[in-house]
């Protein structure tokens, strides 16, 4: 089991940047592959990153390539999610997931476990 509990989000101007915290409770969590999604209003859950247990991979959708960063401390098991040069269009519920195991997944219906989410409003 790992549960899953999201922070950081806020309003931030357009241009400026953010950052995202998961914090994980559960021994799995450092053999868990971690993800990040997003939700706007009246749109479907899309994918953001994902990083793998090790660090060793990881994977950005082509809207953030570029300006996001995600990466993980498995010894405070939480994995962060670095936003710069955020746009209007960034805004939304950002969600983390967890799947134990080695392979990395981009569909939210791959992931076993979710946190509650946090926003993130970028004003224009």
């Amino acid at each position: 089991q790992v549960q899953l509990v999201e922070s950081g989000g806020g309003l931030v101007q357009a241009g400026g940047s953010l950052r995202v915290s998961c914090a994980a409770s559960g021994r799995t969590f450092s053999s868990s592959t971690i993800a990040w999604f997003r939700q706007a209003p009246g749109k479907e859950r899309e994918f953001v990153s994902t990083i793998s247990r090790s660090s060793g991979s990881t994977y950005y959708a082509d809207s953030v390539k570029g300006r996001f960063t995600i990466s993980r401390d498995n010894a405070k098991n939480t994995v962060y999610l670095q936003m710069n040069s955020l746009k209007p269009e960034d805004t939304a519920v950002y969600y983390c997931a967890a799947r134990p195991g080695m392979a990395v997944y981009t569909t939210a219906r791959d992931y076993d476990y979710w946190g509650q989410g946090t926003q993130v409003t970028v004003s224009s």
